[in-house]
């Protein structure tokens, strides 16, 4: 094996390790994710304006974290995909607030595409990383259900506007849960790295 192969392979091994580190960063976004899932069933007559606001912060503190975990995790080749769903997730949390009059349906095709993308960037990261790290299937799963909570939303665009709280709110519920459950997965990994 050439030297520069070698150099490739610890690559991604050397960001795996950094973004272990940087669990806590994981962790917050799926709590982030969670309490914006119980916001939404907490007031489910919410006006949009009020989910323009909520969904804005949301995208917001989940772009900036995801940003975060990208530049602490280390090796741009490997993290290129976590930088990029952050600078999604501010740029459509930017968006809800410079157009706060947004139509329902705008915004609901918005979340949808948002969404979509979102998931298929955690699906390529979770692939990047699989020979790293056990059960990365939770970083699988959760970009999984982005896609599928993007497409639902994209067909049915004209749904009500208190299911699609509902759904918003169970979506980031179940997505923050899977990236709660991916952090300690990579607590773990750091633990097992120590030893």
């Amino acid at each position: 094996m050439t030297k520069q192969e070698e150099a490739s392979l610890r690559l991604p091994v050397a960001g795996l390790h950094a973004l272990a580190k940087n669990w806590w960063i994981v962790l917050l976004r799926g709590i982030a994710g969670i309490l914006f899932g119980v916001l939404a069933f907490a007031w489910p007559g919410i006006t949009l304006l009020s989910l323009v606001i909520l969904y804005g912060a949301y995208a917001l503190i989940d772009g900036f974290f995801a940003i975060l975990a990208g530049i602490k995790g280390g090796g741009a080749e490997s993290r290129w995909w976590l930088i990029l769903i952050g600078l999604l997730g501010v740029g459509a949390g930017l968006l809800t607030f410079f157009w706060p009059a947004i139509t329902a349906l705008v915004l609901t095709i918005f979340i949808g595409a948002w969404a979509l993308i979102h998931g298929i960037f955690e699906i390529v990261g979770a692939i990047k990383i699989r020979k790293e790290i056990d059960n990365e299937w939770w970083l699988i799963l959760s970009g999984a259900i982005s896609v599928l909570f993007g497409l639902i939303i994209l067909v049915r665009p004209g749904a009500g506007a208190l299911a699609l709280v509902w759904l918003i709110g169970a979506y980031a519920i179940i997505f923050g849960g899977l990236l709660v459950g991916f952090a300690f997965r990579l607590k773990k990994h750091l633990r097992a790295d120590k030893s």
